[in-house]
């Protein structure tokens, strides 16, 4: 496996165990339907948060979080609703976005909770 699959995979690790030391239930990881992907589907109280990580090797020249634009956002809503549908769950939901910079064993975390709103009308 290429390193940078490794930095991202130790990213995530990383992501869940902050996630849990804030207390939160990890409900599922990396959940996909046809080409949509979750990395991290987390509970605290009665919100599902639906987390993307992004992980970085160098924040000077890339920012993790900033890498998560309306795009991405817009592919984030549609793999929620694909979710709460499939689940039939009744969950209010967050969207967060958890960046990760430096290397494995040096992260530097930032959890960015409801980072954004789902717009009211999505174009496909």
């Amino acid at each position: 496996m290429a390193r940078h699959n490794d930095t991202g995979r130790l990213g995530e690790e990383a992501a869940v165990e902050l996630l849990i030391s804030k207390g939160y239930a990890i409900v599922d990881r990396n959940w996909r339907c046809g080409r949509m992907e979750i990395d991290i589907i987390a509970q605290r109280g009665e919100r599902l948060a639906i987390v993307e990580v992004k992980t970085r090797s160098d924040a000077a020249t890339d920012d993790p979080v900033a890498a998560v634009d309306r795009r991405k956002q817009l592919s984030m809503v549609r793999a929620a609703t694909a979710y709460v549908e499939a689940y039939e769950l009744p969950h209010e939901l967050q969207f967060d976005i958890i960046g990760i910079s430096g290397t494995p064993g040096n992260f530097t975390i930032e959890h960015v909770e409801d980072a954004f709103c789902p717009p009211l009308k999505t174009y496909s």
